[in-house]
């Protein structure tokens, strides 16, 4: 990544020691979602027979044929983007169109936001909450213990999931323990995002691009994009099973390149 320098009051460029570290550390989040689709995938196990009447309270295991269907939507490719699109940049002049997202109505498994309707609009304030309340805990502790409340048997996991990677890459470069330190503080806003697509009510590929605000004696932000499987359990909207989709772009949020990219602002009704 091009570095990109402040200048202090007399016009020489000043990166201090803790703003690349956190820059570095930021940059290492956004190229490990690039890397998420290939390298962290997870391959969905259904070994229920299709032809077997589902168990009292469970839902029937989706067909083959919908299960090619989910794969594709998530392993179409997305939008590129330079890594410095990541940084700060220029607020476009032109207006983004709106997703209008749901409130929560509660707050569930591991402190993580719910309650949201059976709409793609839900699995996206879903999707949006778990990542916050995850990478916000700034420790190996919180972000694995979301993934494991929050995503369907077959998907990621405490081990694989690219956002317990991309944590543990944080807390090397910010030289902390698996712990988090009171030094470091991690700040998640989603701030734009898009549905990529649905297949029927119950199955949603959605993308949240967030601004990362982190810590670490100065602060330094950038913009991570994350894409996931969502799949409706009839009652709340969870982390499905397979492969991560194709990541998204990171690009920092209300700018030319984020809205060229099909991001919306997100606003809660």
């Amino acid at each position: 990544m091009r570095r990109r320098p402040e200048r202090d009051a007399g016009g020489a460029p000043e990166w201090s020691p803790a703003r690349l570290l956190v820059v570095a550390a930021l940059s290492a989040l956004v190229a490990l979602a690039v890397l998420a689709g290939v390298v962290l995938a997870v391959v969905a196990v259904l070994t229920d027979d299709e032809s077997a009447p589902p168990a009292a309270g469970r839902k029937a295991p989706p067909s083959s044929a919908t299960v090619s269907r989910q794969d594709a939507l998530a392993a179409a490719p997305m939008p590129s983007a330079d890594p410095d699109d990541a940084l700060p940049r220029p607020v476009s002049t032109q207006a983004a169109d709106a997703l209008e997202l749901p409130r929560a109505t509660g707050v569930g498994a591991a402190g993580v936001l719910t309650g949201f309707p059976r709409t793609p609009e839900g699995a996206l304030a879903q999707l949006a909450a778990i990542d916050v309340t995850a990478m916000g805990s700034g420790s190996m502790n919180g972000v694995q213990g979301v993934i494991t409340e929050w995503a369907a048997p077959g998907g990621p996991t405490a081990r694989t999931w690219s956002g317990v990677h991309g944590m543990a890459r944080l807390l090397t470069a910010a030289g902390v323990s698996g712990s988090g330190s009171p030094q470091l503080a991690v700040v998640v806003r989603p701030v734009m995002g898009l549905i990529k697509g649905t297949v029927g009510p119950d199955f949603a590929v959605v993308c949240v691009n967030s601004e990362f605000t982190v810590t670490v004696e100065q602060t330094a932000r950038i913009a991570v994009a994350d894409c996931q499987r969502m799949v409706w359990t009839g009652e709340r909207w969870v982390i499905g099973p397979g492969a991560e989709p194709a990541p998204a772009p990171s690009i920092w949020p209300g700018t030319d390149a984020a809205i060229a990219a099909g991001y919306r602002e997100l606003r809660h009704g």
